[in-house]
């Protein structure tokens, strides 16, 4: 499985890669990105089948990633991380 993480913090961005690496040896982290516009990006550029996706980033937020990505012909699976619960309804409702 190819995995993009994004998060605007470089070190839970390295957190959440040693923990796919130890849990997961056979799923790749294959882009990491710090805000939405480089998510969408990456995801034109690399076959992505899991975003793990932080909420609240710089620029384009995560909601606003997910529903580019929701509009795609074939999306990832998206996975929403993030330390705000105010923002769990968003999430859900962008699917």
């Amino acid at each position: 499985m190819n995995i993009l993480i994004a998060d605007d913090e470089a070190p839970a961005r390295a957190r959440l890669a040693a923990l796919v690496n130890e849990l997961a040896p056979t799923h790749r982290v294959i882009a990491q990105a710090a805000n939405g516009e480089q998510v969408l990006a990456a995801c034109d550029r690399l076959s992505v089948d899991l975003v793990l996706l932080d909420i609240r980033m710089p620029g384009m937020d995560g909601i606003e990633a997910a529903l580019g990505l929701a509009a795609r012909a074939e999306p990832p699976a998206v996975v929403f991380i993030t330390a705000y619960d105010e923002h769990a309804l968003a999430a859900f409702e962008s699917n």
